[in-house]
């Protein structure tokens, strides 16, 4: 975060973003080009985010929470992404895609049985959704969910998952259809499956473009039985209720984009003051100087963009079209910042041992993750009436 923006931020919100972006200088820094270039996950990175509470911070105590709230969620993983976005992502995935469901929408026994161990990160959890037909289009989900003698069997297959198949990767939320409603459309309902289940198998990871270090499986669902009990809130309501969970979680998905944007930002500065060409620092030149001050001018109006949407969404007041404002604007910025950086920094920009080479990998999957630049303009114009 640009440090007029910590300076602004009332005491308890700054010393959050001053400790989140020192543990990302000094611990996620210098493991995070050994980690994306081997593609493995940061086991004792995630530990250490554990320890300090991130994974808990918007839960309360009796859950082994931190008693915060969303809005330092966002903060923790915008200082984060500055310098790693599978981290971030990880963070981002595990609370709010993991966790965050259970908290809205569990049981009291099932809130007591996985979110200790989830706001702690001693286990992961992940929500399985998108499917080769089915994402944004809820008709198109496949995966069926049947009652049989007090338990859900399970099968089908899904696509995209975070935080799916680590070694402490513990539980996955499917969305399944589980009927047929009075309209005749497909009965969504959401079912937690413990990923030891016998049925249960999280496929070989995906080779991606970039967050190599971030855990991303196809899950496949054979015969998968659990109990009856393990329905997650109302039958039916599953799709409904993702759709809440995924309003909440653009902007955390925007916070992690403004810190994409902003990183790219203070990496170009830095190697603008460094290298020097034709006598002089290549920041005195002033096409250079102007590129670096439209990447600061997009990172600080999609930082206000997601203040502005995280404030709606604590202070109780709809906040879906202000979320997918903030997730569009902050993810192009993101991707707009990470070519102007490579750009920049030239041949280096093109090498993988400059951070913004990873940025320019990393953010393209900001404007496709958790609804698609197109969703979030068809989410805003339907807000406005159109």
């Amino acid at each position: 975060m640009a440090e007029s923006a910590i300076s602004q931020l009332p005491d308890h919100y700054r010393r959050l973003a001053e400790t989140v972006a020192d543990f990302a200088r000094t611990v996620v820094a210098p493991v995070a080009a050994k980690h994306d270039a081997e593609r493995s996950f940061p086991y004792r990175v995630v530990a250490g985010m554990g320890e300090m509470g991130l994974f808990g911070l918007p839960f309360p105590e009796e859950y082994g929470g931190m008693d915060g709230d969303y809005f330092a969620l966002c903060l923790a993983i915008e200082e984060l992404a500055k310098i790693d976005q599978s981290v971030a992502i990880t963070l981002e995935a595990g609370v709010s895609l993991g966790a965050m469901p259970l908290f809205r929408f569990g049981t009291e026994a099932q809130k007591q049985e996985w979110l200790p161990r989830l706001t702690t990160a001693e286990s992961l959890a992940a929500f399985g959704l998108t499917e080769a037909g089915a994402g944004s289009d809820a008709g198109g989900t496949a995966t069926t969910a049947v009652l049989d003698h007090g338990e859900w069997v399970i099968d089908g297959s899904k696509q995209f998952i975070t935080n799916s198949g680590t070694d402490i990767s513990r539980l996955v939320t499917v969305t399944a259809v589980t009927g047929t409603t009075a309209s005749g459309k497909k009965e969504i309902s959401a079912i937690l499956v413990p990923t030891s289940t016998p049925g249960f198998t999280a496929e070989p990871a995906y080779d991606k473009v970039g967050w190599n270090a971030s855990d991303t499986h196809p899950l496949t669902f054979a015969g998968v039985r659990v109990p009856e009990e393990n329905l997650l809130g109302e039958r039916g309501r599953g799709y409904a209720n993702f759709l809440r969970i995924l309003d909440e979680g653009r902007i955390a998905i925007a916070a992690l984009a403004v810190g994409a944007a902003q990183g790219c930002v203070d990496e170009s500065l830095r190697y603008s003051r460094e290298r020097e060409a034709f006598g002089r620092p290549i920041g005195a030149n002033q096409a250079i100087a102007f590129t670096i001050a439209r990447m600061e001018a997009r990172a600080h109006v999609a930082r206000t963009a997601y203040y502005d949407a995280a404030a709606l969404l604590l202070s109780g007041k709809p906040f879906k079209k202000q979320a997918a404002i903030a997730k569009l604007v902050a993810s192009e910025a993101a991707m707009d910042n990470a070519r102007d950086a490579t750009q920049i920094h030239g041949g280096y920009g093109f090498m993988n041992d400059y951070p913004v080479a990873r940025h320019y990998r990393d953010s393209k999957i900001l404007e496709i993750g958790e609804g698609t630049t197109e969703v979030q303009l068809m989410l805003i114009a339907r807000e406005l009436g159109l």
